[in-house]
């Protein structure tokens, strides 16, 4: 609980300044790898949505229009850059040849699927864009897929923060209960995604 208090004492106010804008900015860098605390903060962000302090419709697509931008120019940078380069400068900001290598293996294996569940799962959310751009898979293809998966991380999140934001008195207590359940449907989203593989293997489709 300390770790959380001290994220709550940083990010609040921030959040009460600066509104769906801080969202949306702190996603961005999340989504190119950045070591912030994207999913916690809209958590957060989604609890004062449901006490009023923020508009929910402008939370959720100032999330999604984060999670989504970051995602591209990292898919940019991947493209553009190649592996030799993103592990150069990477390794500042914890991308190192081990946790890339992990997400090539991913992404090698279960292509464009991955981008769309790959928000919901921790280093996958941080590296998707950057392995989609290095593997040179399709734009087009990537955005539609990253746009969805996008759009179904935000949405779980803000509605399950917003509602127990409305009927939970300590904030403290939501935001500890939501981030062990992000662990937990990572976990459910991951084999969803292989059981469906696995069938779509099976049937030839």
């Amino acid at each position: 609980m300390v770790g959380i208090e001290r994220l709550l004492g940083d990010l609040e106010p921030f959040i009460r300044e600066y509104g769906a804008a801080a969202v949306m900015v702190i996603l961005t860098g999340e989504s190119l790898g950045l070591p912030l605390p994207g999913e916690f903060l809209l958590i957060l962000a989604s609890v004062l949505a449901g006490r009023g302090e923020l508009s929910l419709p402008l939370l959720m697509l100032s999330a999604w229009a984060g999670a989504v931008l970051g995602d591209n120019i990292g898919y940019s940078i991947g493209r553009r850059l190649g592996r030799t380069i993103v592990l150069r400068y990477g390794a500042k900001i914890g991308i190192n040849a081990d946790r890339l290598n992990r997400v090539e293996a991913f992404f090698t294996r279960y292509g464009p699927f991955t981008v769309a569940f790959a928000r919901f799962v921790n280093v996958l959310r941080q590296l998707n864009g950057v392995v989609a751009g290095m593997l040179k898979m399709d734009w087009k293809r990537f955005l539609v897929f990253n746009a969805l998966g996008g759009a179904l991380w935000v949405s779980v999140w803000t509605l399950a923060g917003f509602y127990l934001g409305t009927h939970v008195a300590d904030i403290r207590m939501v935001a500890h209960d939501l981030e062990h359940a992000g662990a937990i449907l990572g976990v459910g989203v991951l084999i969803a995604a292989l059981v469906y593989l696995v069938y779509r293997l099976r049937h030839g489709s």
